[in-house]
């Protein structure tokens, strides 16, 4: 399985906080059959003021570790961007860590607070979208805008937004309502991406394989693998996306 969204890079963001805890998750990962991991950092400005830039080289660092440590897991650079209007300038300098690619669009793993949808937060999208940056908005299921209306999200899907949901969701880890929330996204089939959203081995470790189970309980393995491995292999695997992580 691909992960497109956690945590791993210590001391950058709320995530792993350790070199220790970062080595854990990574092992974590390998043993739920997770082979690629980019690594998404949160870009937040005012918060967390990572930019491509640093993140690069704190991946660096945390590759070495991993083959120091003989842990067999192959990483990406990435980030989660917060969507605000200060990342313009970001994008115009090129210090937005994008997670891949798919055709011709760079995707941006774009997350919006938790609390609601920005307001003319469509305006950004589609300045976005206009230069061919195509945004996966994460974890849709348990922003509460989207929990009280799944259909809230629909304007964002049909602008050409890809979904990322959060395994952990799926299988009640964040609560019934995410859960609720997250299987009318599936039911609607609007759901592109299911990753992991991992920070921690205590409350958020990356057991994609458990979410892995539950899906293809739902919909059989081949939906399962399209969700954690196809559409995730065809975003990491362009040849823009080894130049992006480079």
């Amino acid at each position: 399985m691909i992960d497109l969204h956690c945590h791993y890079l210590p001391g950058i963001d709320d995530g792993a906080q350790t070199v220790e805890e970062a080595l854990s998750l990574a092992r974590a990962a390998v043993d739920a059959g997770i082979r690629t991991a980019v690594l998404t950092p949160h870009v937040h400005i005012g918060r967390y003021d990572n930019t491509l830039s640093s993140i690069r080289r704190s991946f660096a660092q945390f590759q070495e570790l991993l083959l120091r440590e003989d842990i067999a897991l192959d990483i990406r650079v990435g980030g989660e961007v917060r969507i605000a209007a200060e990342i313009v300038p970001l994008v115009e300098e090129g210090q937005i860590p994008f997670i891949g690619q798919l055709g011709n669009d760079r995707i941006i793993l774009l997350e919006f607070p938790h609390s609601h949808l920005l307001a003319g937060g469509e305006k950004l999208i589609k300045w976005l979208l206009d230069r061919n940056i195509r945004p996966l908005i994460a974890h849709p299921e348990r922003n509460r805008d989207v929990i009280r209306n799944v259909d809230k999200i629909a304007e964002y899907v049909a602008m050409g937004c890809l979904l990322q949901v959060t395994g952990a969701s799926i299988i009640g880890q964040f609560g019934k309502s995410a859960q609720v929330c997250a299987q009318a996204l599936l039911d609607r089939n609007w759901v592109s991406v299911v990753a992991t959203d991992a920070h921690n081995m205590q409350y958020r470790p990356p057991n994609l394989n458990l979410a892995f189970e539950a899906l293809a309980a739902m919909g059989g393995v081949q939906y399962a693998r399209e969700l954690t491995e196809i559409l995730p292999g065809r975003i990491i695997s362009s040849p823009r996306s080894a130049q992006l992580a480079s």
